[in-house]
């Protein structure tokens, strides 16, 4: 196996490619309800992001004949950091496709692999950081548009919760020993064996969770993926967004795991679910020990206050709805 003089490391989450059965009701939800603003259109794939991302796009959307989602994308935290990702994936078995640049819009050269359960990663470095127009554009220079020009309008891309129906350490192994992530907090079982963990490269809590879920429909599904709000107001003023459209929604709580505040609420064309987050801790120990927690402690762990997963009727529905599935093969 090569050795470098620097082990590559990945910075941050980059976005999440979403293929919607209902591109319209999805364009519809994302854009004005949750009021991400839209960098371009090319061949039928939509280009979004916050108001508050600066790169040209942290999430994408496509017409396809079944909701799905294609891959989750990674920025590394060098150039050749890519290319060395590659060389240690496929030292280690790993299957890697090679995206040349513009083949995603915006984006430079990148890889494609699959994770153990089948999830499909990229890792990019290169990505354009467009300019708005000027109508669009805020008037602080270190933002990217006017805040609360519509919707929801939440800040910035934040993290993504795996579903699989294999065993979660599988994968958060796989994610520790290739890419670099660390634990920061785990639920056990009452055998103790790991249910699910959530991970991060950042200060964040988590950029990654992987949750065993055993009915799932496979192994390489999307639990949800979520968008970062400034505090609890925002979360209070997007519950009142949500009941103003007649939208069903879980939440606000807030975790114990991530000691953040949440709502989920369920993308009308694809099915996805989208977490709105807000608040939580960092970690800037270097020496931070994993949290664990145990089966029992779920009921603050999950819910630290606020609705459960326990409820009945439709909310229910919503928060145990089938997660959308990753797309097979690479």
């Amino acid at each position: 196996m090569k050795k470098f003089n620097k082990a590559p490391e990945i910075a941050k989450l980059g976005h999440v490619a979403l293929v919607s059965a209902d591109i319209e009701k999805s364009l519809w939800f994302f854009k004005e309800i949750v009021g991400l603003e839209e960098t371009i259109e090319v061949d039928g794939v939509h280009y979004l992001r916050a108001w508050g991302d600066f790169e040209h796009h942290t999430m994408s959307i496509t017409s396809g004949p079944e909701s799905r989602i294609d891959h989750i994308s990674w920025k590394a935290k060098r150039p050749e950091d890519v290319e060395h990702f590659a060389i240690l994936l496929k030292d280690s078995g790993v299957s890697v496709e090679y995206i040349e640049a513009g083949r995603e819009t915006g984006q430079g050269d990148a890889i494609r692999f699959q994770l153990p359960s089948g999830h499909q990663f990229e890792i990019y470095f290169n990505m354009d950081k467009p300019v708005p127009e000027l109508h669009r554009r805020a008037v602080l220079k270190n933002q990217t548009y006017k805040a609360w020009a519509k919707g929801i309008s939440p800040r910035r891309i934040d993290h993504v919760n795996l579903a699989t129906n294999i065993d979660s350490k599988i994968v958060t192994d796989f994610l520790a020993e290739k890419l670099g992530f660390k634990m920061r907090e785990y639920l056990v079982a009452p055998d103790d064996r790991q249910i699910s963990g959530w991970m991060s490269v950042t200060p964040l809590v988590h950029d990654v969770a992987v949750m065993s879920i055993p009915n799932a429909d496979s192994a390489h599904q999307l639990h949800h993926f979520s968008y970062w709000l400034d505090n609890a107001q925002d979360i209070l003023r997007a519950a009142d967004i949500l009941c103003e459209q007649g939208i069903e929604f879980v939440g606000p709580g807030k975790h114990g795991i991530s000691q953040a505040m949440y709502i989920y609420v369920l993308d009308p064309g694809s099915g996805v679910r989208l977490e709105l987050f807000s608040n939580g801790y960092l970690i800037f120990e270097p020496d931070w020990e994993p949290v664990k927690w145990t089966f029992d402690e779920m009921a603050v762990g999950f819910t630290y206050w606020g609705e459960k997963s326990g409820m009945t009727g439709k909310k229910e529905l919503l928060l145990n709805a089938g997660p959308v599935k990753e797309k097979q093969g690479i």
